[in-house]
């Protein structure tokens, strides 16, 4: 399975700050923008595009335009965090909602929200949730996006548990991921060592 780390700096530099126990949930929301913004830059570089020629104010000028029919899925709750980042870049994109809860207990994910557009079949699907860590959700999420038709989707997410990579990779292993990071392991409580914490929790200022 294709993972790619994503190096750029200002991508490690907002990573910092969503680390920091310190950041408040304000500042905590614009870093989630900024590094959600250039994760979804790096995963769509290869979108399809067709040349066209438009009319500048000095004449005709050649250029491309997306011909992709892109469609955006936030696993809710936390990857809602990261949806207006990847609209403010693909405006024209259809948005489906995923929504899993994980049991505290035993990290089993369970369906209790699905909302997807019709006609997968054809569309270039971003599939975004911040956190990988079991990657018991990621697999439910991609399982429901491939019986809905979805055959290229590729998954953003801001920091990755070795565990979840491994899990994807066992049940999708043609599901593209973008990533800046792949951190050390999960704790006994399922959580990401060092990640960020619950991101849900830290954007929303709940606890």
């Amino acid at each position: 399975m294709p993972v790619h780390l994503v190096p750029h700096p200002l991508v490690h530099d907002a990573l910092t700050i969503l680390r920091d126990l310190a950041t408040p949930p304000e500042l905590f929301r614009r870093m989630a923008v900024r590094i959600s913004l250039l994760l979804a830059a790096e995963a769509t570089r290869d979108l399809p595009a067709s040349e066209v020629t438009v009319t500048s104010p000095l004449g005709l000028a050649g250029g491309r335009r997306i011909t992709a029919d892109v469609v955006v899925v936030p696993v809710l709750r936390a990857g809602l965090g990261m949806l207006d980042a990847v609209l403010e870049l693909i405006p024209s994109a259809r948005v489906g909602h995923i929504g899993l809860q994980r049991d505290e207990l035993t990290a089993v994910a369970s369906k209790y929200y699905s909302k997807l557009p019709a006609d997968l079949r054809d569309c270039f699907v971003l599939m975004i949730d911040p956190m990988l860590a079991t990657g018991g959700s990621a697999v439910a999420a991609l399982d429901m996006l491939r019986d809905a038709g979805a055959r290229d989707v590729r998954m953003i997410c801001i920091v990755a548990a070795p565990e979840g990579i491994e899990l994807v990779e066992r049940h999708h292993p043609d599901v593209h991921i973008y990533t800046p990071v792949v951190d050390e392991r999960l704790n006994d409580h399922k959580f990401i060592v060092p990640g960020l914490g619950d991101f849900g929790d830290r954007l929303y200022g709940t606890h």
